[in-house]
């Protein structure tokens, strides 16, 4: 028997249960993972409280940790047991002791790493290079908004601009958060509970605007986000922390200047088991260059995932959190 955490019905943390499972084997082209940590992220909570469905309930959660191969299935070459792994894709059921899933979206975690680095920022560290070398292929000196910018998905985003050599300005709701975006290496931050972003990025940017923004907070910030874009620039709804953008007229693009848009996911960037381990060789060599530092600066027994979230949900967190089976 091993230990997981699910949820029967969709609402808030209190849905959350440690259950004992009888851990599945894994099948043709699969490997299970005994997780050393597990990471903790915003698309949980979606999942959690049914903005995204899952499959079917009870339910596992999670898609991302860190660990060593336990088994193997039928037909895996590129791993074996005892293999130093990480994941950030998958089915749910990262929340666990065990976690069985497809080989394809397993990778070696190079000694380098640990495992609460490798689960505190896989599905963080693969995400911000699709958004900051796919999505918008920055090649220094544009300036760009990042909402969110002290989170661990922000925080990584600060370091990676500034080694790209781009302007990163960075929303935040207090000045503690305000000063870790900087000390990351963010360009400038807004303090959106204080200050009015448009006109502070008119103000910052001499009245020119962003090339691009990355907004993974969704409706509140839709319309703001928009009009600190200069002409023909790219918005990057890639997150929905305030609820989803709906009820949208497409002719704001054109009122705002031609604009452009889109709304990108994981999923839908390391959809190839090669475009998967080029992404992660690619934030491997970041994390190895030194120039990606992790912030693991919260942990939590798995029994504690509600309060976990919670502290997630409710902005209170800055850096990554993991959870320790």
């Amino acid at each position: 028997m091993s230990q997981r955490i699910q949820f029967a019905r969709t609402g808030g943390s209190e849905v959350l249960e440690l259950v004992d499972v009888t851990p599945a084997a894994p099948a043709a082209g699969e490997v299970r993972v005994a997780n050393e940590a597990v990471g903790l992220n915003f698309i949980d909570i979606y999942f959690r409280t049914g903005l995204y469905p899952a499959p079917s309930l009870p339910s596992g959660l999670g898609t991302e940790g860190a660990g060593i191969v336990d088994a193997v299935g039928e037909g895996v070459t590129h791993l074996k047991e005892g293999d130093r792994v990480a994941y950030a894709q998958g089915p749910l059921g990262a929340y666990a002791e065990l976690h069985t899933l497809p080989a394809s979206k397993v990778v070696k975690l190079p000694d380098f790493i640990n495992f609460e680095t490798a689960a505190a920022s896989m599905l963080k560290g693969l995400t911000v290079q699709y958004l900051l070398r796919q999505t918008y292929k920055l090649k220094g000196g544009e300036t760009i908004l990042f909402h969110a910018a002290a989170g661990g998905v922000g925080s990584i985003a600060c370091q990676w601009a500034k080694a790209l050599g781009v302007k990163l300005i960075g929303t935040v709701s207090s000045q503690e958060k305000a000063d870790l975006a900087m000390a990351n290496g963010a360009w400038a931050t807004i303090n959106y509970t204080q200050e009015d972003v448009v006109d502070r990025v008119r103000e910052l940017t001499n009245g020119e605007m962003c090339d691009v923004v990355y907004d993974s907070v969704g409706k509140d910030t839709w319309e703001m986000s928009l009009n600190c874009l200069k002409p023909r620039a790219l918005m990057v709804s890639f997150g929905n922390a305030s609820g989803p953008v709906d009820g949208v007229n497409i002719g704001i693009l054109n009122q705002k200047g031609s604009l452009f848009v889109t709304r990108p996911s994981l999923n839908g960037y390391a959809d190839t088991r090669e475009r998967f381990e080029m992404m992660c060789e690619d934030f491997f060599a970041m994390l190895e260059s030194g120039k990606i530092k992790i912030d693991v600066a919260n942990r939590y027994p798995l029994k504690d995932v509600g309060l976990a979230q919670d502290a997630l949900q409710s902005r209170k967190t800055t850096g990554s959190t993991v959870l320790l089976p």
